[in-house]
């Protein structure tokens, strides 16, 4: 098969969550572990960071894939879903996998897949891992699908440290309704006597990590306790691909004039996760100089092809794009977006249709026009549904269809003092990144 039709196999038989929902989401390890056996257990062959949590995994797990690789590691980097093409998923110093290396592993294991019937995320975890171990990676970051306990990476067995980012509501069919509970869940990539990195302080699951550390022997550290992100000046042109920073540690002025390759306001909640990780990592014998650090927190995008997180597509007007979709992500993003200077707010907003997006309209500000969408995939929520709720909720707007379509109509409307926003589904960014 070539690489196209090898992809429509996989499409046709193995669900994809990230597609159709619930319907390709297989709870528990079995699956996994059935093909890892197969494989000869390839997660046991290579040194790993898990990270898990509801927002700012994936730019923890590229920053930490960025300084690795400028330290002159060789680094896998698993992340998931992809936003254009099934390769990003799986990476080797940046570079994604090759086409070739999935077409014949996927010819190689057919019967395999056959007999396990796994999802389509266990079988990429599987690829993945196949493909860290048979590369000889030195070690490899590896981002959290959905939860953390169940999840198809967390056959992981001794990862050299855990890191969990944040939570907040998201998916809450299947990881619970409260925080406490979606924070069991993530704790779940906890392992014996392996230390665990916590990026934010939040004390409605504060408890629940610090009891799993307990439980399983392992040395707990909240991120931010040890290190303070802030601006590092004024705040960087809303058009900037970069910001500075300025970091504290244990209270005192540790690194100024850091500079970011991420704009995105939000990410001064995710450097402390990072910076601890990279701090335990170096206890392990990793040797992690500044100007490592330096370069790969400045060069993240093009180290990692990292994309998606306030993406900056065009100026006069400003066109910003960002993956942040649920409550905390999109709260987090629309601060920023409302900060920056504008005449007048285009949004393009598309959901998926299984998701109660009522809160995230309440977040939305009244005064914005709206270009209502939907992404090119069987869980999107039609644009006139969306469109329909959204006037319910007293936003002024239209439905559009397809999202180039929505894109295009908002940038025609905007004026160049205007700000053009893009989000509300991974799935609507992908076509536009």
């Amino acid at each position: 098969m070539t690489y196209p039709e090898t992809l429509a196999w996989l499409y046709a038989q193995l669900p994809m969550y990230q597609r159709v929902g619930v319907a390709g989401f297989k709870p528990g390890l079995g699956n996994t572990l059935a093909l890892a056996e197969a494989l000869g257990h390839p997660e046991a062959r290579f040194r790993s960071v898990h990270v898990a949590g509801t927002n700012g995994k994936g730019s923890s797990a590229h920053l930490l894939a960025a300084v690795l690789q400028s330290a002159g590691y060789r680094v896998g980097l698993y992340t998931s879903p992809h936003l254009r093409e099934f390769t990003e998923r799986i990476r080797l110093d940046g570079q994604e996998l090759a086409p070739d290396f999935l077409v014949s592993w996927v010819a190689r294991h057919r019967g395999l897949f056959a007999r396990v019937e796994p999802s389509f995320f266990e079988m990429c975890v599987a690829l993945a891992f196949d493909y860290f171990a048979h590369e000889q990676v030195d070690v490899a970051v590896v981002e959290v699908g959905l939860g953390g306990r169940l999840d198809s990476t967390n056959i992981i067995p001794a990862p050299l440290v855990s890191l969990i980012t944040n939570i907040s509501y998201d998916h809450q069919a299947l990881l619970g309704d409260t925080l406490p509970a979606i924070a069991a869940e993530k704790a779940g990539i906890i392992k014996p006597g392996r230390p665990v990195i916590v990026s934010q302080t939040q004390p409605e699951v504060r408890a629940v990590f610090e009891q799993k550390a307990r439980q399983q022997g392992s040395p707990l550290l909240f991120a931010d306790a040890r290190y303070d992100v802030q601006p590092a000046a004024a705040h960087a042109a809303p058009a900037a691909t970069s910001q500075r920073v300025a970091v504290r540690r244990d209270g005192r002025p540790w690194l100024d004039g850091v500079e970011l390759g991420l704009p995105g306001d939000y990410q001064r909640l995710n450097l402390p996760g990072v910076l601890a990780t990279l701090d335990e990592l170096q206890t392990q014998g990793f040797v992690i100089p500044e100007s490592a650090l330096r370069r790969g927190l400045r060069e993240v995008t093009t180290l990692t092809g990292l994309r998606g997180r306030w993406s900056v597509l065009a100026e006069h007007p400003l066109v910003v794009a960002d993956t942040g979709h649920n409550e905390a992500g999109l709260r987090a993003v629309l601060a920023q977006v409302l900060a920056l200077p504008h005449e007048r707010l285009h949004l393009v907003l598309g959901f998926v249709r299984d998701k109660d997006i009522s809160t995230l309209l309440a977040l939305l500000p009244r005064e914005a026009i709206y270009y209502f969408c939907q992404a090119d995939i069987p869980r999107a929520l039609p644009a006139a549904e969306l469109a329909a709720l959204a006037a319910a909720a007293g936003l002024r707007g239209q439905a559009y269809g397809p999202v180039p379509v929505a894109v295009a109509a908002a940038r025609t409307a905007a004026a160049p003092a205007d700000v053009v926003f893009i989000g509300g589904s991974t799935f609507v960014v992908a076509e536009i990144v």
